[in-house]
């Protein structure tokens, strides 16, 4: 296995080479586990572990709550309550399985936006960048599907809006969205297909997850430098790096456990603080909501989505250069699915040598600007679709788009990074000499942090 030089795991005992010339998990999951890992990691790379435990909580919560539920219309909503008020501990694994989701996101875009900041999409990462994406928008497909399920008021007209905006999609919009529903409208096959879907699309997730875990045996993993591993030899790499056991699991694990005091806080005392009370009420095709808006890590997407009005100049141009086959329905769907396409593809569009943030003075304004639009986004996403919020969701969305199309390529040109340490072992000497004696010792690189 190429990439940063390390032991490799060699079995000893005869039953270890045995096992070892005909099934390696054993070396697979050791070179995981005792990977090198740079030395100079903060706490934002925590969230790896985080999403880790979500996703297993998630496959587990969910494959206990499959056992006692019914994906039909006139049963589904009952075998919630079912679960709820008769299934022994019934309502803690659905608590678990819907705030799990919403940990889950927090992570991941805690996650993404560490990525941006620190350049981890950069050479050679840019693989491992789109695998990220690609898992994402698997996460999205899996929460929308899922949000389905419990058949209530949101559920079914949440089902309605959504699968609608592929309607808009000129000359094939309605078949897809036929096909997508299994009949004109939301009702039982489109209830059995996205139970399918919900079901099998974390096991994707999954395999996606353990392809991008992969990828670091041969990039290796960032750091907040930016600067690579050396990889002249084994004894220049072990100045940069200490194994991931037990230095940074003991670590991860230490955040895990703090995290999930906040987590089962939450499940046990405020369970339902990010739901909607709508979803209480079984679905009603003959009554709408007053006011239909999805869970709360859709939201700045779905503010986009609402933005382009068919009033915004950028929207009328679309349409009259395309004779009408844009409209504002259309261009909506378009800016939703561009604003995360755009996020992909920052590895291209970002024109800077320097991967890190940290070093990079002008950057580092746009990016809290970015971090302050996207909650923007998120709470006008929760608002009314009417002024002001519709305003501000216009000048969020310009703003999104503006960061990675212009302002990334533009910075790249124009901006004066300030100077890098050489190797990751300088960084941290320095590092560590000012939080164990205030920068007043000498510089310590040894492996504790």
């Amino acid at each position: 296995m190429s990439g940063i030089p390390h032991d490799h795991y060699e079995p000893k005992t005869g039953g270890e080479k045995w096992l070892h010339s005909r099934l390696p998990i054993v070396g697979l999951l050791y070179d995981t586990i005792m990977i090198p890992t740079p030395k100079n990691l903060n706490w934002m790379w925590i969230w790896g572990i985080v999403l880790t435990f979500c996703l297993a909580l998630q496959i587990v919560t969910g494959i206990i709550l499959v056992m006692h539920y019914t994906p039909h219309v006139d049963l589904a909503f009952a075998s919630i309550e079912h679960i709820m008020r008769n299934v022994n501990g019934g309502h803690m694994i659905r608590y678990l399985h819907m705030n799990g989701a919403s940990l889950f996101f927090l992570a991941v875009y805690l996650h993404i936006f560490r990525g941006l900041y620190y350049g981890s999409y950069k050479a050679p990462r840019e693989v491992t960048w789109i695998i990220g994406m690609l898992i994402y928008l698997m996460m999205m497909g899996t929460a929308f599907m899922g949000y389905v399920l419990p058949w209530g008021q949101m559920s079914f007209w949440g089902a309605t809006v959504i699968t609608g905006l592929f309607g808009a999609i000129p000359f094939i919009g309605e078949s897809i969205q036929t096909w997508l529903l299994g009949g004109p409208a939301v009702d039982n096959a489109t209830l059995n297909r996205f139970f399918s879907l919900h079901y099998l699309l974390p096991f994707v997730i999954a395999a996606l997850v353990a392809v991008h875990i992969w990828a670091f045996h041969t990039t290796g993993n960032n750091n907040p430098t930016g600067v690579e591993v050396r990889r002249g030899s084994k004894a220049e790499a072990e100045k940069d790096t200490v194994p991931f056991w037990p230095y940074f699991v003991i670590k991860d694990l230490f955040a895990l456990a703090l995290i999930m005091v906040i987590f089962f806080a939450i499940v046990g005392f405020m369970p339902n603080y990010l739901g909607h009370p709508d979803n209480y009420i079984e679905a009603n095709p003959l009554v709408t909501p007053a006011f239909i808006v999805p869970e709360w890590y859709f939201l700045p997407f779905y503010a986009i989505l609402r933005a382009f009005t068919s009033d915004v100049w950028v929207v009328m141009f679309a349409s009259w250069i395309t004779g009408g086959i844009i409209d504002a329905k259309f261009f909506g769907v378009l800016a939703m699915f561009g604003a995360i396409i755009v996020m992909a593809l920052a590895p291209w569009l970002d024109t800077s040598s320097v991967r890190s943030g940290r070093y990079r003075p002008m950057f580092k304004w746009w990016f809290a600007l970015l971090c302050i639009d996207f909650v923007v986004l998120m709470w006008a996403g929760a608002m009314p679709a009417e002024p002001p919020y519709s305003t501000i969701s216009l000048i969020g969305s310009a703003y999104w788009f503006a960061y990675f199309l212009v302002i990334l390529p533009l910075l790249g040109v124009i901006e004066k990074p300030q100077p890098q340490p050489a190797t990751i072992e300088e960084d941290f000497a320095v590092n560590h000499a000012k939080k164990s004696d205030g920068g007043a010792g000498a510089p310590s690189a040894t492996p504790a942090e």
